[in-house]
């Protein structure tokens, strides 16, 4: 069963709710839980059937047990990120043979300095006089 609940604690509970509630409401109580248990079942299909409605067949083919939030440990995350290599630089990788190989390259001077900007790793020093960025409507 569900929520650690074994068939003597249903059985337990139900000896107690029949001792509180008493002979006399007895039926009807069982009435009212009967009636919620068939709404409960009964808006679970629909909500299924509205389910497949608007997704389509591709429901079906969902493992749902993948996009369980629960699975994920921040911890583990963030040591993989940080223990993970950074890959290296292209120039760095590139043999005596494949630069003879490799067709020149020409950049335009205009536009050195954007690819140098892009393309450099090192980040620029904040300080008091020249905080990072904040962005208002972003917090």
């Amino acid at each position: 069963m569900e929520f650690g609940l074994t068939f003597e604690k249903i059985l337990l509970i139900g000896v107690i709710a029949a001792v509180i509630i008493g002979p006399d409401r007895l039926p009807k109580a069982a009435e009212a839980f009967a009636k919620f248990v068939r709404k409960a079942g009964e808006y679970m299909r629909d909500t299924k059937s509205r389910m497949r409605d608007e997704i389509g067949p591709e429901i079906d083919d969902v493992d749902w047990r993948k996009l369980d939030p629960r699975q994920y440990d921040p911890r583990r995350i963030i040591r993989d990120a940080l223990m993970e290599e950074s890959p290296a630089p292209a120039a760095a990788t590139m043999t005596a043979a494949s630069a003879a190989v490799a067709p020149a390259v020409t950049i335009d001077p205009v536009d050195a300095d954007a690819v140098a900007a892009r393309t450099s790793r090192v980040r620029p020093a904040f300080t008091r006089d020249s905080p990072p960025p904040f962005d208002v409507e972003a917090t």
